[in-house]
């Protein structure tokens, strides 16, 4: 079983002065790189969310943002009349042909015309926000995994059309060890000269293992088998997918500057090319 990094996941909040909605989003990174927004008053619970989205996430580039919309029965900002009729006087008695309507507009621009009103958090409300924190969560690591399966099934597939290449490589093996025999017996034969037929096939045979595959092929397989092996595993690991992929790619690349024919090395630039698209969508996985 596999996650994707990419997710989303929201869930809103409906409280009877306030609607708080509590979004998360993630795309893929090496390491958990958390963006979090949210209103001042919630700012002293940053460090304990930090820590439960690096538990739950592990790994990718995550925002994360708290949005409150206030009713006005509910505003924490209020006009300070006192101040602001003190301004208008002052107004007056400077612009006189001002009107009461103009003088307002004027006031309540200056300092100190309006009062915040610094909020503490209410915990039970807190405990609500974070009951739907939780929810999105749960909906942002469900997209994770209904994109991993995608990821899953295009793994799969790569890999079983890497082991079917493997399989002609095998068996056009023979037939590649035939023809650099007989490519080298018939470059002697052209230079017309007598030579020792034991000492002939010592050569060859020596020649002939420095061009064998057998161990590659062998451990190629082996590195398919164990991709898929973690792929079905219970945790999602795609840095050790990616040391994996490695491992195939180091086989197939032996496999390439040793083969010496060109039907062989067709088979493996298409290994190659399946290869690539793995390592690709392996940045994906968590």
């Amino acid at each position: 079983m596999i996650y994707s990094m990419t997710g989303y996941g929201k869930s809103v909040l409906q409280l009877p002065t306030k609607k708080i909605t509590i979004e998360l989003k993630s795309l893929n990174s090496k390491n958990l790189d958390l963006n979090a927004r949210m209103p001042s008053i919630y700012r002293e619970k940053e460090l304990d969310l930090r820590k439960l989205m690096a538990k739950q996430l592990e790994r990718g580039k995550v925002d994360f943002s708290i949005y409150v919309e206030t009713t006005a029965d509910d505003t924490s900002t209020q006009i300070n009349a006192p101040v602001v009729k003190q301004y208008m006087q002052q107004l007056k008695a400077v612009y006189n042909d001002g009107n009461d309507i103009e003088l307002l507009k004027m006031a309540v621009r200056f300092p100190d015309a309006l009062n915040t009103v610094r909020e503490e958090i209410d915990h039970t409300e807190w405990a609500q926000i974070e009951t739907e924190i939780h929810t999105a969560l749960n909906s942002l690591k469900d997209y994770r995994l209904n994109e991993g399966k995608v990821l899953e099934q295009d793994f799969n597939d790569r890999v079983k059309n890497i082991a079917d290449l493997l399989e002609q490589v095998i068996t056009m093996d023979p037939e590649r060890v035939e023809g650099v025999k007989e490519r080298l017996r018939k470059g002697v034969d052209d230079l017309k000269e007598k030579y020792d037929e034991n000492r002939f096939e010592q050569e060859l045979v020596y020649y002939i293992e420095k061009f064998d595959i057998t161990e590659e092929k062998v451990r190629l397989n082996n590195h398919l088998n164990y991709f898929i092996e973690s792929i079905n595993s219970t945790d999602s690991n795609g840095k050790k997918l990616g040391f994996i992929a490695q491992e195939i790619g180091r086989e197939v690349n032996t496999i390439g500057s040793k083969s010496n024919y060109a039907p062989m090395q067709q088979l493996v630039v298409q290994m190659k090319d399946e290869l690539e698209k793995i390592k690709e969508q392996l940045l994906n996985v968590l």
